[in-house]
């Protein structure tokens, strides 16, 4: 669902489990938010800290289009 997302987590070379540590949250709730876009706040904010990206580059959608 958030490319970008995937992106700075590959780049970074964190796994799903490291990225849900990092969360305070279990491996299989992070997937699920992953596919669902339901992060709570508090989590995207810590996403964007976690990868140094702003949060409209990290959680742009796959559907998002540039005009």
């Amino acid at each position: 669902m958030f490319r970008n997302l995937n992106a700075e987590q590959a780049r970074a070379g964190l796994n799903n489990t490291q990225v849900a540590e990092k969360l305070g949250i279990s491996r299989v709730s992070y997937e699920n938010k992953k596919k669902s876009g339901k992060f709570t706040t508090t989590e995207a904010k810590a996403l964007c800290t976690i990868f140094s990206c702003s949060f409209d580059y990290l959680f742009a959608c796959d559907d998002d289009t540039v005009e």
